[in-house]
């Protein structure tokens, strides 16, 4: 489903971990012809360059907790004054406190603009769970594979790269992370259904489905 040539779309997509987020952001970004913008990829990145950042944002990312707002803005904030960004953007694992929300009405303030709409992709904990144990990631390309759904071809990728869980996908992990999420962002829902911008999306079955099911809603918020 083409929506047609809308170029300025600001959106943030909110949800659980395993979500699907990540997937549909990246969809978006290219119906729309904006960037995807993804505070985890973000800090992935530092992690393995080995920048402060990185090195300030691993510990909280490993025990699945919430890496502290003031550097989550800061990498925010600077992503978003990027030229690429002035036409719109989809925000994928940003917000995901009220303070954060409220940071980033305050960037955007700054620019002139405002949030167009915010996605909140539901899926049942038990599938999120199931999504997130079997996930596995080559440490070479990146490719991600799920060990239920779509196994990798054995201990290596297709290029020749390990396959590893990463840390942050152990049980141990995603269960604090489901807490956490519940504790610390679900109280998003509210906020933003009070600022009119809130649209709720089922996040199950085939991702093709879901991704009309998300463009069918924005195309509800308006031009």
């Amino acid at each position: 489903m083409r929506m047609g040539v809308r170029r300025e779309m600001r959106a943030v997509l909110m949800g659980p971990p395993s979500a699907g987020k990540g997937t549909q952001a990246v969809r978006l970004a290219a119906e729309f012809g904006v960037p995807h913008i993804s505070t985890g990829d973000m800090f992935r990145a530092a992690i393995a360059a080995g920048a402060e950042l990185g090195r300030r944002a691993q510990g909280f990312i490993e025990a699945g907790k919430l890496v502290p707002d003031d550097v989550t803005l800061g990498i925010v904030c600077e992503r978003l004054a990027e030229a690429d960004a002035m036409s719109g953007f989809i925000l994928d694992g940003f917000p995901r406190t009220v303070p954060q929300a409220e940071g980033l009405e305050d960037i955007l303030r700054a620019q002139g603009v405002r949030l167009d709409a915010v996605v909140l992709i539901e899926v049942p904990e038990d599938v999120l769970v199931r999504r997130v144990t079997g996930r596995r990631v080559c440490e070479k390309c990146g490719r991600v594979y799920h060990m239920e759904w779509n196994p990798p071809p054995g201990s290596a990728c297709e290029c020749g790269g390990l396959v590893t869980q990463r840390k942050d996908d152990f049980p141990e992990t995603v269960k604090e992370r489901l807490a956490t999420y519940r504790t610390q962002t679900e109280p998003l829902r509210d906020y933003y259904a009070s600022e009119g911008s809130l649209v709720v999306v089922d996040g199950t079955g085939d991702p093709d489905e879901v991704f009309r099911r998300i463009t069918r809603a924005l195309g509800r918020c308006g031009s």
